[in-house]
């Protein structure tokens, strides 16, 4: 019992400390934005975006920040993806070239899509983000004023679900905002731990600097996350998260339950290969906090544990969990989404410990391939 009660309170300090966090990070929101800066290349690597691509094109064309260029690294698509870019290179405002790549085996096809791209790219400044995703019109604007700002030599920016229409959905999105948001506070507490390749910008310098993704590029994910650790370990203050609204990046929820597992477990599968102490920890730590609960229910249901310290247990974790999730989903406009927070509190222990196994076992299905 006493165990319990010390995992639950240590949980509830730390979920304390995550709202306390997030609610001091500032909002970036400059009274004007630039039009022109730094030039910036936008790396956008696909597979099979035949249906996505042209809409964050558009995006593109519409950004009132107007230095930039964007390559579309193709990685050897079956769908009329290259086919679509290509017709919109012929019309495009800006600066768009097709880098077609072909199927070699590569572990890391994403991380060789990229690599490729950047010896290709004369912007100072690389962003990344997916084929499937949608950008606001200031959302280059946003991050040039901001690195002028800081002169960070890596920057980051939320990441949220375009739609939260359905259950599953909002589901999704309130399990995604907890990973944004404390990929962003335990940055701002000195700790990097998480960010997401779907909205990252960094040096191109940088990116040589630090040897790329040299020594991660056997590892299928971990494109954006390994490579933030190796610039943290090299600048102490040179990675900062861009809390902006403009910044806000938007991707497609999964509409099936495979693609969904096939995602969170390539996700969950990298915390083995952190050279850093502290992500290891916290992912140890999180799956800890994730049984806790469970035990104390089942404990209760064996008459192991009477029903005050149960619910103790669970509503140290729940109450302190549900102040930072609101602040962060808010942030995000996604306030329907406020209300499925109990529901993923509800599924989200079984969900940590389902994902923290299966992560021992190698080898998922992505975008059509089987990766390791």
């Amino acid at each position: 019992m006493l165990v319990l009660l010390a995992a639950s309170a240590t949980y509830a300090c730390f979920a304390l400390l995550l709202w306390l966090t997030w609610l001091r990070i500032p909002l970036f929101a400059p009274a004007a934005l630039p039009i022109t800066g730094p030039r910036i290349t936008v790396i956008i690597p696909v597979r099979n975006e035949e249906e996505n691509i042209g809409r964050l094109l558009d995006d593109l064309d519409r950004q009132t920040y107007r230095s930039f260029e964007v390559i579309v690294a193709d990685d050897a698509s079956v769908d009329g993806t290259r086919d679509r870019v290509q017709a919109y290179a012929s019309a495009a405002t800006y600066p768009l070239r097709l880098l077609s790549l072909i199927d070699n085996g590569s572990a890391s096809p994403k991380k060789r899509a990229i690599r490729q791209s950047i010896e290709q790219a004369t912007g100072e400044l690389i962003m990344t983000t997916d084929g499937d995703c949608r950008v606001g019109p200031d959302w280059l604007a946003a991050y040039a004023a901001f690195y002028e700002q800081t002169r960070a030599k890596m920057l980051f920016g939320p990441v949220t679900f375009t739609t939260d229409t359905r259950l599953f959905d909002s589901l999704q999105t309130v399990e995604f905002s907890s990973l944004i948001g404390s990929g962003a506070c335990t940055l701002a507490l000195g700790q990097p731990t998480m960010c997401n390749g779907a909205n990252l910008c960094y040096e191109k310098q940088v990116f040589y600097e630090v040897g790329g993704f040299a020594g991660v590029d056997h590892l299928a994910s971990g494109d954006d996350e390994f490579l933030m650790h190796k610039i943290a370990a090299r600048y102490a203050k040179g990675v900062r998260f861009l809390k902006s609204q403009a910044a806000i990046v938007q991707t497609n929820p999964h509409r099936s339950w495979r693609a969904f597992y096939n995602q969170r477990k390539r996700w969950a599968s990298k915390w083995q290969a952190y050279n850093s102490l502290i992500p290891t920890l916290l992912a140890v730590c999180v799956f800890i906090w994730n049984v806790t609960p469970v035990v104390a229910v089942v404990g209760w249901l064996l008459n192991f544990l009477n029903a005050n310290t149960t619910l103790l247990v669970v509503g140290l974790k729940v109450v302190t969990e549900f102040l930072f999730l609101r602040e962060v989903l808010v942030f995000l406009q996604k306030r329907r989404s406020v209300l499925y927070i109990p529901l993923t509190q509800l599924v989200y222990p079984f969900y940590v410990v389902f994902f923290g196994l299966a992560a021992q076992g190698k080898g998922y299905r992505w975008k059509g391939r089987d990766l390791n």
